[in-house]
């Protein structure tokens, strides 16, 4: 990465011993994560052959590592900071992968509500629950026939003591809007929440106990949103976002938030933290110059030239005939410069920016900024 990414974005995190409270405890054995392409570390190309090509990964893997980025995820940064390793997909069979500290079931694409015959990924929310379901029936069944598996799958406790992590909704919201009116996706929010909710009942009933779950981010300012729905100005906010798009967002926050909270009450032996990713992601896009980033909308990875740098008919990567002209889509020359990597996803950087506010603590329900795990060094 360039000498700015290390003097503007990179922060070191370090854990500290201090008491944890009841409600907060980072000592966690292994993470068990679910989502869409936002902490998606390789399930939909395992899963479904789902090609990625180069810059993808260029920043930090040197080459595609199945995420949907430059480098690294928000997830990744999050592994790092409980000094766990990086997740390995549930669907990558391929190396014979660790699950010893967690398993990453998020997939691409993936939505809460079961996926539709064209849906570009068949591992919805409810998939993903039950495949985390079989997986632990499998561990339960290797653990007693031998020490062979046991560098490979975690121990039996784990699956109580474990973090379970939710980052997923984003795409029944973003997708939605491509066939229903804004009315109709509205009055959905309620139908996508009870299946959420009943992911999460299964899961506890499988004795997950600490649940983490983000929230989603602001829609409405992704180029792929403002290059579909964004062309009348009337439609944008001050920022250039999608107003529709946002307001969509922020009506099933407050309804995730309200489950959360309901959740916290039902399962008196369980933690359950929100995480407003919304906020953060927010925070960023309105002050970018202010954490070290040129771009907040403006692809990476793109083709086209501003405002957007963003053409639907080709992806990172892709080379295409477009307009009679042959066209290869590269990557920006410094994609810490970038909030956005190639329109729909954040780059290495902005994910770096949003973990590091995730782990202060601040944006959480319940909070645990005064009993404060990490000490982090921020190099402006």
């Amino acid at each position: 990465m360039a000498s700015k990414a290390s003097t503007v974005h990179i922060f070191t995190l370090f854990l500290i011993c201090i008491p944890f409270s009841n409600s907060i405890d980072f000592n966690y054995p292994a993470v068990f994560n679910f989502g869409d392409s936002n902490s998606d570390t390789g399930g939909l190309v395992a899963g479904v052959g789902e090609s990625l090509l180069p810059p993808n990964g260029q920043t930090y893997f040197k080459k595609p590592s199945g995420r949907f980025c430059d480098g690294r995820l928000i997830i990744d940064f999050l592994m790092d900071a409980l000094e766990l390793p990086y997740l390995n997909p549930y669907l990558d069979s391929i190396g014979a992968p660790s699950f010893k500290r967690g398993c990453d079931f998020a997939v691409a694409a993936s939505t809460i509500l079961p996926a539709t015959a064209n849906a570009i990924s068949p591992f919805s929310f409810g998939v993903q629950v039950d495949q985390f379901i079989r997986f632990k029936s499998r561990v339960l069944d290797l653990q007693p026939k031998g020490r062979k598996s046991d560098k490979y799958i975690p121990a039996a406790d784990v699956f109580q003591k474990g973090l379970y992590t939710f980052d997923i909704g984003q795409n029944d919201l973003a997708g939605a809007f491509y066939s229903k009116t804004y009315d109709q996706i509205i009055a959905s929010i309620p139908t996508i929440l009870a299946e959420f909710e009943a992911g999460i009942k299964k899961l506890y009933d499988e004795g997950a106990r600490n649940f983490w779950i983000h929230n989603t981010g602001p829609l409405g300012c992704l180029a792929q949103n403002i290059a579909k729905f964004g062309t009348d100005p009337s439609k944008l906010d001050e920022l250039g976002c999608v107003i529709t798009h946002n307001q969509a967002s922020k009506l099933l926050n407050l309804q995730l938030y309200a489950l959360c909270k309901k959740l916290q009450g039902q399962y008196s032996d369980a933690n359950v933290t929100h995480v407003d990713i919304f906020s953060i992601k927010s925070n960023l896009i309105a002050n970018y110059s202010k954490f070290g980033f040129e771009q907040p909308i403006m692809v990476c990875c793109g083709t086209g030239g501003p405002p957007l740098n963003y053409d639907s008919r080709i992806t990172c990567g892709q080379t295409k005939v477009l307009n009679g002209t042959s066209v290869t889509v590269k990557a920006c020359n410094d994609s810490t410069e970038y909030v956005n990597w190639d329109g729909i996803h954040y780059t290495e950087a902005a994910n770096h920016f949003v973990a590091s506010q995730i782990l202060t603590g601040k944006y959480s329900d319940p909070p645990f900024a005064d009993q404060m795990p990490f000490l982090l060094k921020l190099k402006f």
